[in-house]
């Protein structure tokens, strides 16, 4: 099967790390002779399971030649999930609208064809939303000495990656729930209040399994999900600020045991 897909790139990166990488655009950071966004939307093209594209983009990204790649351009949103619902509108009026699409953010610089391939494959068809998750231990070895946001439960400690399959109704409905997720993302804390004070207190305890997440975001975002388990790290490694970017130009160079922990 084939998906449409949606890239929100909407994201600034400071002033301070701007200036070190030549762009104020995460999307357009260059690793060698293309920007992650080239690097993604031809991964994309190459795993023979995405469609149509929409890259949703800030004024920059628009008008930058990675944006000539994609079969539509529209502006970003305030936030992620508005850029992804803005990206959406344009799909649903296309001929022949998706059912479901890959929603996939343009800031993984190790993102390859068959790592997106193999994840859409994995995918559970009769669920709503499909995201990976990588255990501490596998991203770790992977990518040694380097950080993600990492929750700890009863049956291991997780990350989540940044790779979607999901129902587009399910996508509509869940939208302003999304907005209060997007916010907290990056906090764990944040993440658990969100979901009551009886997760709070299981998170604290580290008592939550994926299952008891995967059952209350069901509650939540009134749609089925499921967590696509031990996905490659690569999903997982997103750049958020320079110590990132760093890190990735020294993996790729190959100088990853010079990086201190």
């Amino acid at each position: 099967m084939t998906f449409d897909a949606i890239l929100p790139a909407g994201g600034y990166i400071d002033a301070e790390f701007a200036a070190k990488v030549g762009t104020n655009c995460k999307a357009l950071i260059r690793f060698g002779d293309q920007t992650i966004l080239e690097r993604t939307i031809h991964s994309m093209r190459e795993t023979g399971r995405v469609g149509r594209i929409v890259l949703s983009g800030t004024p920059e990204v628009i008008q930058s030649d990675a944006a000539k790649l994609a079969t539509k351009v529209v502006a970003a949103g305030n936030s992620g999930p508005e850029s992804i619902l803005n990206a959406l509108k344009v799909l649903l009026k296309e001929p022949n609208p998706p059912k479901k699409v890959v929603v996939l953010t343009t800031d993984l610089p190790f993102l390859t064809p068959k790592l997106l391939t193999d994840f859409i494959d994995s995918c559970p068809k009769e669920v709503d939303v499909c995201m990976p998750l990588i255990t501490k231990g596998a991203y770790q070895n992977r990518f040694p000495h380097s950080h993600s946001t990492f929750i700890p439960m009863r049956d291991d400690t997780w990350t989540a990656g940044n790779t979607y399959l999901m129902d587009v109704e399910s996508l509509e409905r869940s939208m302003p729930h999304l907005e209060s997720v997007f916010k907290v993302r990056k906090s764990k804390i944040g993440m658990a209040m969100l979901l009551g004070p009886v997760f709070t207190y299981r998170f604290l305890r580290k008592q939550l399994t994926v299952p008891m997440v995967e059952a209350k975001l069901k509650e939540i975002l009134r749609c089925s999900g499921a967590p696509v388990l031990n996905c490659a790290p690569e999903l997982a490694y997103d750049i958020d600020d320079f110590e990132d970017y760093e890190y990735a130009m020294k993996f790729i160079g190959g100088q990853i045991e010079n990086v201190s922990a």
